[in-house]
């Protein structure tokens, strides 16, 4: 090995991507991704418990901010709109990454394992957010529609945020897109 140099969890992250929009998730392994990143397997294992975590790391920090959000969104606020901004401001962070979350998506959509995953993230995601809104005392049914409706919106505008070129950022697709939801539950 040599000398010693920073960053090391973001090397692997780096190294497993290129890995695994070369050969496939399936076909790349933590030795090789190791070995791309200049690292030793042991020291994977410090930063990852597994390569589908390389994936997936970051999941609790964006649940915390959706969390946070609801829960320090204005006390007159509506719950669609408490989690309307959760949801942009999650859409600020993802934006930063772009190219990144592209190839995350790539490699997802090719394994059916991951797809799972992701969809299970999603729903921990819409329920963490609905707890938010049930300890800002909405009940359910309430509390649960509106936080499956805010991953929702996530996820459409997160699609087209990553698919159509010439979009603009991420928390504006999210702003247009819950103005969206907003006129086809008011009928308009």
């Amino acid at each position: 090995m040599g000398r010693w140099e920073p960053n090391a969890r973001g090397r692997l992250e780096q190294a497993a991507m290129e890995l695994f929009l070369e050969r496939g998730f399936e076909q790349a392994t933590v030795t090789e991704i190791a070995a791309r990143a200049g690292l030793t397997q042991r020291t994977f294992f410090r930063h990852f418990a597994d390569k589908r975590e390389v994936l997936f790391y970051g999941q609790e920090m964006l649940r915390d901010l959706l969390v946070n959000a609801v829960a320090s969104a204005p006390e007159a606020a509506a719950p669609i709109d408490a989690v309307a901004g959760a949801v942009v401001s999650a859409g600020a962070l993802l934006q930063q990454r772009r190219e990144h979350a592209r190839q995350r998506q790539v490699v997802i959509d090719a394994n059916p394992e991951l797809r799972e995953r992701e969809l299970i993230k999603l729903a921990g995601l819409a329920e963490a957010m609905a707890g938010a809104l049930r300890k800002r005392g909405v009940s359910d049914p309430a509390a649960s529609l509106t936080g499956e409706a805010g991953i929702a919106v996530l996820k459409v505008a997160f699609g087209r945020w990553l698919s159509e070129p010439g979009q603009p950022d991420l928390p504006q697709l999210m702003q247009e897109s819950f103005g969206a939801l907003k006129a086809v539950t008011a009928g308009t």
